[in-house]
């Protein structure tokens, strides 16, 4: 147990109370991002100024989508059908902002509350002038009250600022007029007859002497009905806004056509579009562009979702004409801005990919000032490799998640202006002429509206995942919560392993009580030549050693009630191995002296080859879940492959292949589990992942600091992942475990794993499946991301159906601070939640589960909680239970 001591009655005690001892606050680490975290986000209630809200409640979990569902509807009529909608949101109770120089916000400006005089306000709007905002009513009203006057802040101070108020009935009447009102004047009290009106308009003007510093402030204030019953200004939910940029139906790609643009060129060619319901949840708009003069057709076909505000997209560039067309370069699959939705600079988040070290997956937010530009690719074909292409882009009030999903060479482009931030990406290169009767596509572009902060968007992208992305079993079940087993650590992956050692692991986890879900054979099952597992390329099972090939062990396994994964590179292919002899115009090479040469999956007798061959090789060796590794640089052997004017097509081709190989593996085997490796998790694009799911994430694996940083990063975007470890301490196999673990204990005779050793690391392993389900749930980071040793690092899973969640805390080898206070998220203020103690387990009657502690969300949530550990370095792992 690494020696950890902190009994759960010590963090019982220190839940609400600051530790005199030495105690590490998140806050005073990184103050400004984790309050970012860890407190409500102040003006999620302002909307974005490119949608009206949806007459229809949306939800996602906790979260309230109704605006970026009508925002993300908005956006994809304008953009896919090229119809600005029609306003419709005049006849609902709301506020429609008709003006404003910046976004009206709520309740507080700047995250700040409102100040008018020496008063402070936390209800309210505040307005930049001109402005103009009209009210509907549910109802007939009889008053209006607020106090106004202009915001004292450090832009007005000095007696900067100048504002007109004005209150204007439906009738165009001016009910109200305030005087002319700068920093130094006193507030003003409205109290106006509103006359059995149902709507009426708050206008503020700017003195007719210019709106520099006019910002000003209705605060608390209130509408009385005729019946009686009052409302907040500010409870009214906002209809529809004035943008800075407002929404047009500019396409949302671009490419360059015989030295033309997209944007000057697609409007003269003829369009056709067909809006098509695909199921209850998913409709596809499809546009097509057909050029007269060389019948180069360009199809975007859409996809948005009913039950989240997602839109995606892909391009087809087809040639229906009887010549090559001219040349088609520097196609961008996303090209488009968003607006800035409040006076924050734009915030760029984003992480860097899987290049194999601690840092995996590390997460960045980039401020992005005006004039700002960022420029992020990937590195040497593989999509999650040095970079990841998964970007949230911030913009004051919510923002929009950019993902592009291409499993080859990407690049994208950030730059941010006064208004908005332009995002562009798509395959890096591309110049080529097509081909009579050719077709190509381009990667599929996301995008995903959010309101309030960025950690909202991402658990919105985590659950759309979840509903819409990663695949499930036979069975219709999501793959949480397996444990796996292999003997890669003692037997050079399998260059040494035979049938017998495969069979005396499997019985040797059994019966230790290791309930294994899967048994993992891994590289080096076909013949090596020289004890080489990657000298591949003959995919046929060594009956040297495993003489009735690896069916005896799955069929062993099975009778046991074990399934079997097995491990496959098909893409990889060595010379002087049956691939490469047999037929060379299948590979790609980049020099003769290269040993190493690629199966080109965009050769169609290739690809039918790879297809055929190894769905009988998973029906032969009787194999449950298909393992595909690919641990080599794709780009140079696509591009070599090139002519000067056909860049970028072998890799279009190949990435196409590369997805059809997987579901001809997958409509031959429904419900078989892939599993995605790529040297680790240098393969993780979006279509990838709506195939296969990642066992092992980075081939950086163990080390504990690296994979709590893995495992923080990554959660962002994905909510099932795995790695695994042949470490037994409780400090090392938590900071690895997540959805799926796999274990590499060592089950030969003279190994030491028996005894108390096995029955520690057994029930280690049961209560870390007993909180696997948890890891499917919201994420909330606790405390900024480090790889430091001299720090703590938190984070929570939180479950807000079930009622349920966790916390994982990592005191590491070099902190001086014994506990970490941090505030939860996404609780029930009202509900009450008991506590319990998973790591370390607690079994003596003072702390003991049979006497949790029992805390509100609202105190969970605004006093926090106080988790010590007394060990360097030290894991506790705390899970919640709402009580009925």
């Amino acid at each position: 147990m690494n020696g950890v001591s902190s009994l759960f009655e010590r963090a019982v005690r220190n839940l609400i109370t600051r530790r005199d001892t030495r105690e590490f606050r998140g806050e005073r680490f990184a103050s400004k991002w984790l309050l970012r975290l860890s407190s409500p986000w102040l003006w999620s209630l302002v909307v974005s100024g490119l949608f009206v809200l949806s007459v229809h409640a949306a939800t996602v979990g906790p979260f309230d989508t109704t605006a970026s569902q009508r925002q993300m509807e908005r956006w994809a009529s304008a953009k896919f059908e090229r119809v600005l909608p029609v306003d419709t949101s005049a006849s609902e109770p709301g506020l429609i902002v008709l003006a404003n120089h910046d976004p009206v916000q709520w309740n507080s400006r700047a995250g700040q509350p409102m100040r008018l005089g020496e008063q402070t306000f936390t209800n309210g709007l505040y307005c930049h002038a001109p402005s103009r905002i009209l009210v509907n009513l549910p109802a007939k009203a009889a008053r209006f009250e607020a106090t106004v006057g202009v915001d004292r802040n450090s832009d007005t101070s000095g007696n900067r600022g100048s504002v007109v108020f004005q209150l204007i009935s439906d009738s165009g009447e001016k009910i109200y007029e305030s005087p002319r009102m700068t920093e130094a004047s006193p507030p003003e009290t409205l109290n106006a007859n509103l006359s059995g009106g149902t709507t009426f308009t708050l206008q503020i003007t700017d003195a007719e002497d210019g709106n520099a510093c006019d910002q000003a402030d209705w605060a608390n204030a209130v509408i009385t009905l005729e019946d009686g019953k009052t409302m907040r200004l500010s409870e009214l939910p906002c209809l529809a806004t004035a943008s800075p940029k407002p929404l047009d139906t500019t396409l949302p790609f671009s490419f360059i056509y015989d030295g033309k643009s997209s944007n000057e060129t697609l409007d003269n060619w003829t369009r056709t579009f067909e809006k098509k319901e695909l199921d209850a949840a998913r409709t596809a708009w499809t546009q097509t562009f057909t050029d007269p003069a060389t019948g180069l057709e360009v199809r975007c076909v859409a996809v948005t979702y009913a039950d989240f505000p997602v839109a995606e997209w892909t391009l087809y560039f087809r040639n229906a004409g009887d010549r090559d067309t001219p040349i088609i370069e520097k196609i961008r699959s996303l090209d488009t801005g968003f607006a800035r939705t409040a006076m924050n600079d734009f915030v760029l988040h984003h992480q860097t990919g899987s290049p194999c070290r601690a840092d995996d997956f590390e997460p960045f937010a980039d401020v992005m000032k005006p004039g700002t530009t960022k420029h992020i690719a990937t590195n040497g074909g593989r999509p999650t490799n040095d970079a990841f292409p998964y970007f949230n882009v911030e913009n004051g009030t919510g923002g929009v998640l950019t993902v592009v999903s291409w499993a080859g060479q990407w690049d994208a482009d950030f730059t941010a202006a006064d208004t908005e931030m332009r995002v562009s990406f798509g395959q890096e290169r591309t110049h080529f002429v097509l081909h009579p009767n050719e077709e190509v596509r381009s990667p599929m572009s996301v995008v995903l509206f959010y309101d309030g902060d960025f950690v909202t968007g991402q658990n919105i992208w985590r659950r759309w995942m979840l509903a819409h992305n990663v695949p499930r079993d036979a069975q219709g079940n999501l793959p949480i919560n397996h444990l796996a087993a292999c003997s890669s650590h003692q037997y050079g992956e399998m260059i040494h392993a035979d049938t017998a050692s495969q069979t005396m692991f499997i019985q040797g986890y059994l019966d230790r009580g290791l309930p294994l879900d899967y048994w993992w054979m891994d590289a080096g099952w076909y013949p090596n030549r020289g004890e080489s597992w990657p000298d591949v390329g003959t995919w046929e099972v060594d009956r040297t050693r495993f003489p009735n090939g690896l069916a005896e062990i799955s069929d062993y396994a099975h009778q046991r009630g074990v399934r079997t994964i097995v491990w496959f590179e098909p893409e990889r292919t060595m010379r002087g191995r049956w691939i490469v002899d047999t037929h060379p115009e299948w590979v790609l090479a980049v020099n003769e002296a290269n040993p190493t040469c690629l199966l080109n999956l965009g050769h169609p007798e290739a690809l039918q080859w790879a297809s055929d061959h190894f769905n009988a090789l998973i029906d032969s060796e009787k194999i449950d879940l298909y393992r595909q590794d690919f641990n080599m640089d794709p780009l140079d052997y696509w591009r070599n492959a090139d002519t000067e004017d056909r860049q970028g097509i072998t890799e279009m081709k190949y990435v196409a292949g590369y997805y059809a190989y997987w579901d001809a593996l997958r409509a031959k085997h429904p419900g078989m589990l892939i599993d995605t490796c790529a040297s680790g998790g240098r393969r993780l694009d979006l279509e990838t992942l709506r195939r296969s799911v990642p066992l092992l994430r980075s081939d950086f694996i163990m080390d504990p600091v690296g994979n709590q940083g893995h495992t923080y990063g990554l959660s962002f975007w994905l909510p099932y992942h795995g790695t695994g470890s042949s470490r037994t301490n409780a400090y090392d196999l938590w900071s690895v475990m997540h959805s799926f673990f796999t274990a590499c204990f060592d089950m030969r005779p003279e190994s030491d794993f028996t005894g108390d050793k096995a029955a520690a690391t057994k029930a280690l392993i049961d209560r870390w499946k007993s909180i696997t389900p948890n890891f499917a749930g919201d994420y909330y980071p606790l405390m900024p991301y480090s790889l430091e040793n001299s720090q703590w690092i938190a984070w929570q899973f939180n479950r807000p159906e079930a009622g349920t969640g966790m916390i994982q805390a990592f005191r590491r080898a070099e902190s001086v601070y014994e506990s970490v206070h941090v505030k939860l998220r996404g609780l029930e203020p009202e509900a009450k939640y008991q506590l319990l103690a998973v790591e370390p387990a607690v079994v003596n009657s003072t702390g003991s589960n049979s006497s949790p502690a029992v805390m509100t969300g609202r105190e969970l949530m605004e006093h926090g909680i106080s988790l010590s550990i007394d060990s360097q370095p030290g894991v506790f792992v705390l899970k919640y239970e709402k009580i009925n």
